[in-house]
């Protein structure tokens, strides 16, 4: 399975971007999905994860409330909307594929990784 991460970008604090995970094949609509960033300096972190029939999502503190994980399985293409960025946005954001159907927040659940995709917030 290869992960396309696409739609970051340089963007004001308060704006909006949506991100995409295009999957090579339809795997990956019987697995949950996340999405992780890594800031510079720090380690990868949790940001949000979907269950295979998007009925569970997950999402880290930081950006409940402002990050909505979605899926659609006939496009094997999974999609991040950050609203209301926030400086402390700033990272490289990585989108993976479970090995099983949940919903997962740590890392090692993960076994598909995409080469990330930079998002960078200006105050």
């Amino acid at each position: 399975v290869q992960l396309q991460a696409s739609g970051g970008g340089l963007v004001q604090a308060g704006a909006s971007l949506r991100l995409s995970c295009a999957a090579s094949r339809r795997t990956t609509s019987n697995n949950g999905m996340g999405w992780f960033r890594q800031a510079p300096g720090k380690e990868r972190a949790f940001v949000s994860a979907i269950s295979w029939r998007g009925t569970n999502t997950y999402y880290a503190e930081s950006v409940k409330g402002r990050f909505t994980i979605s899926r659609d399985n006939a496009k094997n293409t999974v999609y991040l909307q950050m609203n209301n960025l926030k400086p402390d946005d700033t990272a490289v954001y990585y989108c993976a594929a479970a090995r099983g159907a949940a919903a997962a927040v740590s890392s090692s659940e993960y076994a598909y990784w995409g080469q990330g995709t930079q998002v960078t917030v200006s105050s």
